[in-house]
């Protein structure tokens, strides 16, 4: 047995303490907007954040994430309000939609780290991200719309 805490709330999770995240994720906290895509950390598309960082919770086994806090998708923002969230939403980036948790779990953790990217910062930060629809351009001026969001929420 195990204790996880996701997005705040405390999970008592009976599996083995080398299961990947993602399934303790998914299939026992019942928190789907997680994605499985490769299995093999290639595509970015399970992207949680564990402490703060992004991690690839398909090769994260659940013993890693005990006693740490994980951030899904589901508890990025309360209302869908963070700025990476608001600037996918404003430009509508997806194009299938499968990868953009991932996708924007990563850009969070970019612009917490960068609240200034260039384009190279964000391609480089994205990098291991993958979106099979190739909506790349979107994704780069949605970071770059969210770290203006960002800017002005200091400001007020």
């Amino acid at each position: 047995m195990s204790v996880l805490k996701i997005n705040g709330k405390s999970y008592t999770i009976d599996a083995d303490e080398n299961m990947p995240l993602l399934w303790a994720i998914r299939d026992i906290a019942g928190l789907t907007g997680t994605k499985f895509g490769c299995g093999v950390a290639q595509c970015g598309a399970c992207v949680v954040h564990l402490d703060g960082e992004a991690v690839r919770s398909c090769v994260t086994k659940v013993s890693r994430a005990q006693g740490k806090q994980i951030t899904t998708i589901e508890g990025l923002s309360k209302n869908n309000d963070h700025p990476v969230q608001q600037a996918w939403q404003d430009i509508d980036v997806p194009q299938c939609g499968y990868c953009h948790s991932g996708q924007i779990m990563s850009a969070a953790v970019l612009l917490r780290e960068n609240p200034n990217p260039t384009d190279e910062d964000i391609d480089t930060a994205m990098a291991g991200n993958i979106c099979r629809c190739g909506t790349y351009p979107r994704i780069r001026k949605a970071i770059h719309n969210a770290a203006e969001i960002q800017r002005n929420s200091t400001k007020s």
